[in-house]
C-alpha cells in the first residue's frame, strides 16, 4: 500500500473486528432459524461487509434507496444473511426480523430482491451482479456526474461465469473509476473446490489483464481491506478489483475452510458454542459512524414521457418497423434527457444508430456481449436513474434469458427490443432468424410484448414502453412493410386492431394433416372463415356477416 494510506486507529480497526464477528453471529443464528441457508458463505464474506459499509461507503442508513448514496450489489447473492445483518448493524432493520429469514411474511428472502430498499437488483443467480454494478457505475460517471460509488462483491466460484468477464471488459473499456469489484475468494464452490482454488495470483493477473487496478488482500485483515478501498478510491481511469483471500465458515471451529458446509445451517446443538466462541473475540461494541453521502445527484423526470409529435408516415409508405424503432427513439430522446440506448453492435441493422446520431452521449455500445447488455441495462436504470432501451437481433437474446428473467425479478423497467424476427429473414439462415423469442418473452412476469405491424404503430410502441412499469420487449423485422395507419391513430396496451378478415378457397372434403403444430396444414375448398379468439380456431362453412376488407 502507498505510504500515504491514512491508517485508521487501532480502536477504529478494533470495531471492525467486532462488527464483522458481529455479522457472523447474525449470519449462523437467522440461517439457524431458518433452518437453511449459507452461513459459511457469509462468514468469509464478514471483514469485506464490514469494512464497505463501516468504513468505506457513504450514504444515508434510514434512506437506503437515496439517489446519493454509494451504491453496494452483492452477486454472490445466497449470501444474502450478511447483507440484512450489515444493514441491521446499521440501524435499518430491527435484529430480531433476522430471525424471520425465508419466512414466507418476511421480506428477508435466502436471496436478496428489490422487495427491500436497500436492493437495487436481484441476485442469486450467479455471475449477473458486475453487470448490474457496471451499469449503475456507467450512470453515476456519465450521465448523472455524481459522486456516488460502486461495489460489487462477488464469489470466486461465479468467476467461471463469462458474463462476469464481460462485465470486466466494459467497465475497463469504459474507465469506471467509480467501480470496485471484490473477490470473495474463499476456496470451495458447492461441491468442491473452486478451480483455482486459493490462487490469488492468477486472479490478479486475469484482472490486470483486463484493465483492472487490482490488490491482492488477505480478506481477514481489516487494515488491509481498509488500505485497499482508500487506493480504488484514489484511482482514476480505471475500476478497482480487490482480491481477497479468505476461508469458508471462519470462525466456526470444525466447519472453516471445511468441504460439504455449503448452504447448510449449523446444527442447533452446536450453534451456542459457536457463537460463545465467535463472541470471545469481540472486545467492543462500539458504533461505527456512516459517512454522508455527497448531495450532487441531479433530479430528473423519467415519468410520463410523450412524443413531441405525431409520427410522419404515411399510409402506403414502405418502412421497416426497425427504422421505425431507432427514428422513434431518436425522437423519444428529444423529449427526455434521461432516455439512453445500448446496443450489443447491431446498431446499424437494428437502426439503434439513428439514436446514437442525434444523441451520442447518451448511447452506450455493449459490443458482442448480450448477457452483459441486459445486466448494464438493468442497472441504468436502478433507482429510476433513466429510460433504458436496449437491442440486439431477436434471436440473441434467447442468450440472455436468466439476465432477462432475473430483471423481472429485480422489479427493473427497461426495454429490449428485438429485430429480424421470423421467417422475413429465411435466406441469412435459423442462427439470425428468431421464432422462439415471444414464446420467451411471454414467460416473464410482467413483461409486456410489442410485435407493431408497420412504422407507425412501431413508434406508439415505443412510447408506451417508456411509460410502462417492467420489462418490455418490442419486436421489429427486417423488410421493408407497408404503413397500414394513419398519423392520428391511437393505441393502447392490450387493445386490438383488426385490419381484415380473410377469406380463401377450400376443396369439397376437408383433411388436416396431422404434423406438428407448427406444420399442421388445411387442403379444403370453395369458402369459408377461420375465427380466432383467444387461442382457439373454429372453422366456419358458412362466412357469417362480418365487415370485410381485402389486403
Amino acid at each position: 500500500m502507498a505510504s500515504t494510506f491514512p491508517k485508521p486507529e487501532e480502536k477504529t480497526l478494533q470495531a471492525l473486528r467486532d462488527v464483522a464477528n458481529r455479522l457472523r453471529i447474525h449470519s449462523i443464528r437467522a440461517t439457524c432459524a431458518s433452518g437453511s441457508g449459507h452461513p459459511t458463505s457469509c462468514c468469509s464474506a464478514a471483514e469485506i461487509m464490514s469494512v464497505v459499509f463501516f468504513h468505506a461507503m457513504r450514504y444515508r442508513s434510514a434512506e437506503p434507496g437515496h439517489p446519493s448514496n454509494d451504491r453496494f450489489v452483492l452477486s454472490k447473492g445466497h449470501a444474502a444473511p450478511v447483507l440484512y445483518a450489515a444493514w441491521a448493524e446499521a440501524g435499518y432493520i430491527k435484529e430480531p426480523e433476522l430471525l424471520k429469514l425465508r419466512k414466507i411474511d418476511c421480506d428477508l428472502e435466502g436471496h436478496p430482491t428489490p422487495r427491500l430498499p436497500f436492493v437495487d437488483v436481484a441476485t442469486g443467480s450467479l455471475g449477473q451482479g458486475l453487470g448490474a454494478a457496471c451499469g449503475m457505475a456507467y450512470t453515476g460517471k456519465y450521465f448523472d456526474k455524481a459522486s456516488y460509488r460502486v461495489y460489487c462483491l462477488l464469489g470466486d466460484g461465479e468467476s467461471s461465469e463469462g458474463s462476469v468477464w464481460e462485465a470486466l471488459q466494459f467497465g475497463s473499456h469504459y474507465q469506471l473509476d467509480n467501480l470496485v469489484a471484490i473477490f470473495d475468494v474463499n476456496r470451495l464452490g458447492q461441491s468442491e473446490a473452486a478451480p483455482l482454488r486459493h490462487d490469488t495470483d492468477i486472479y490478479r493477473k486475469r484482472c490486470e489483464a483486463f484493465g483492472w487496478n487490482t490488490y491482492v488482500v488477505d480478506g481477514h485483515e481489516v487494515e488491509e481491506l481498509c488500505g485497499a478501498l482508500w487506493q480504488a478510491s484514489q484511482q482514476k481511469g480505471k475500476p478497482t478489483a480487490i482480491i481477497a483471500k479468505t476461508f469458508k465458515g471462519r470462525g466456526i471451529p470444525g466447519v472453516e475452510d471445511a468441504d460439504n458446509w455449503h448452504g447448510k445451517p449449523m446444527p442447533k446443538d452446536k450453534v451456542d458454542s459457536i457463537i460463545n466462541t465467535i463472541e470471545g473475540q469481540i472486545q467492543t461494541n462500539k458504533v461505527l459512524p456512516i459517512q454522508s453521502p455527497t448531495q450532487d445527484v441531479p433530479q430528473i423526470n423519467t415519468g410520463s414521457i410523450k412524443m413531441p409529435s405525431p409520427p410522419a408516415f404515411k399510409i402506403g409508405e414502405k418502412v421497416a418497423t426497425r427504422k421505425a424503432y431507432g427514428l422513434a427513439l431518436a425522437k423519444l430522446g428529444n423529449t427526455n434527457t434521461r432516455v439512453v440506448v445500448l446496443d450489443g453492435d447491431t446498431k446499424n441493422s437494428t437502426f439503434a444508430e439513428l439514436f446514437k446520431q442525434a444523441h451520442p452521449e447518451r448511447y452506450i455500445e455493449c459490443y458482442i456481449a448480450e448477457q452483459n447488455m441486459v445486466s448494464v441495462a438493468l442497472g441504468c436504470a436502478a433507482r429510476n436513474r433513466t429510460i433504458a432501451f436496449a437491442s440486439t437481433f431477436a434471436a440473441f437474446f434467447t442468450r440472455a434469458f436468466d439476465h432477462i428473467r432475473m430483471g423481472a425479478i429485480s422489479q427493473a423497467n427497461i426495454n429490449l427490443c428485438g429485430s429480424h424476427a421470423g421467417v422475413s429473414i429465411g435466406e441469412d439462415g435459423p442462427s439470425q432468424m428468431a421464432l422462439e423469442d415471444i414464446a420467451m418473452f411471454r414467460t416473464i412476469p410482467g413483461c409486456t410484448v410489442f410485435y407493431p405491424s408497420d412504422a407507425v404503430s412501431t413508434e406508439h410502441a415505443v412510447c408506451l414502453a417508456a411509460n410502462t412499469k417492467g420489462i418490455c420487449f418490442i419486436r421489429t423485422s427486417r423488410p421493408e412493410t407497408p404503413v397500414l395507419y394513419s398519423q392520428e391513430e391511437k393505441f393502447e396496451i392490450g387493445q386490438a386492431k383488426v385490419k381484415s378478415y380473410h377469406l380463401f378457397p377450400y376443396k369439397k372434403e376437408a383433411c388436416v394433416v396431422r404434423l406438428p403444430w407448427s406444420q399442421n396444414r388445411l387442403h379444403l375448398k370453395n369458402s369459408l372463415t377461420v375465427v380466432c379468439n383467444g387461442g382457439k380456431c373454429a372453422i366456419l362453412n358458412k362466412t357469417p356477416d362480418y365487415p370485410r376488407k381485402e389486403v
